[in-house]
């Protein structure tokens, strides 16, 4: 994105490109998709926790000299905080019950877990708004409700193979706190800029999950000579297209479109992840798996061409999910 194009985008001036939003939707989509096998291979032989962590940490580094050296500002103190706070809810609750999950379910449960994400959006607006989101908005979450229950099928949520209860429970509450901070992290909590506020999320957050992974003990129990070369390239893919290329988008798309729309992301990354088991670790797609497709694909465009009554103007995201105002301290 060029920078006349994300101070357009910030300043709501004039609306971002149909190729901007194909591309970032793209990007959230399709590399997060992937991102539940990266996650996968990489805590085969790193530390979880800490290798995650330092990862979205190693991506604000960037993120930050990049956006200096383009002119903009740093962070006042009021935005380190609220980044500390989104990050948080990001990327310790959110990303951090996903790593813990993958240690008990398959990453591509772990994706269809996740998919409920889209109702705790609509849950979180409709306490805001205090009101019911549209109609044809619920009539697409429970189609896409429907497509995932097809694409499980008899094996997990009718019976056969039952997964671990805690871990589903864990990524539940993952998803409604990634929800609650993205929403959080709407209006003047963070820096103007879609690249500052990426930054600044992504060190704070990843400082947090990296921190989670020490006091957890870790790096005591980390043996170099074991680590493989498949754990170190699943980690620099996360590094450059889920953390810098995916996590940006998210951000921007935040800004620009609705949290309806975003959302809707939860419900094609599980059929990225299907295939992506199919094609890297010889799992097979049936006709189940194409029928749930086309259902969740139906409810994908259901969702974007209906869910513009639930856009959250910025300013008013000041008054939302509890905390109506900054304290003083936060103030640069």
């Amino acid at each position: 994105m060029s920078e006349a194009r994300a101070a357009v985008a910030t300043n709501g001036s004039k609306k971002p490109s149909t190729l901007a939003l194909v591309a970032a939707f793209a990007s959230v989509y399709v590399l997060w998709g992937s991102t539940y096998l990266g996650i996968r291979f990489s805590m085969e032989t790193l530390p979880p926790f800490f290798t995650q962590g330092i990862r979205f940490f190693l991506a604000g580094v960037v993120l930050f000299v990049w956006a200096r050296a383009r002119g903009e500002a740093s962070p006042t103190r009021r935005q380190w905080g609220g980044a500390t706070i989104t990050g948080a809810a990001l990327f310790v609750c959110g990303s951090g019950g996903l790593v813990w999950a993958e240690h008990f379910i398959p990453s591509g449960v772990a994706a269809l877990v996740v998919a409920t994400e889209p109702m705790s959006f609509v849950l979180l607006e409709a306490m805001r708004r205090r009101r019911r989101p549209h109609g044809v908005v619920l009539a697409g979450l429970a189609l896409g409700t429907a497509g995932l229950l097809v694409l499980v099928g008899p094996g997990t949520f009718f019976g056969g193979e039952r997964f671990h209860l805690g871990a589903c429970l864990v990524l539940v509450a993952g998803t409604f706190a990634w929800a609650w901070g993205s929403l959080f992290s709407r209006g003047s909590r963070l820096p103007s800029t879609p690249m500052m506020a990426t930054a600044a999320t992504l060190l704070t957050g990843g400082g947090l999950l990296a921190l989670v992974g020490v006091v957890a003990g870790e790096l005591g129990r980390f043996d170099p000579a074991g680590v493989s070369t498949k754990s170190v390239v699943a980690t620099i893919y996360l590094f450059l297209f889920g953390s810098i290329v995916g996590f940006g988008a998210y951000v921007w798309l935040l800004r620009v479109s609705t949290a309806s729309r975003v959302s809707t992301y939860a419900y094609v990354n599980p059929i990225v992840a299907v295939f992506l088991g199919w094609a890297l670790a010889g799992e097979t797609i049936s006709p189940r798996v194409l029928v749930a497709a086309a259902i969740i694909v139906a409810a994908v465009a259901l969702i974007i061409r209906h869910g513009g009554e639930d856009e959250i103007a910025p300013e008013a995201a000041e008054e939302d999910f509890g905390c109506t105002k900054a304290p003083e301290t936060l103030h640069a």
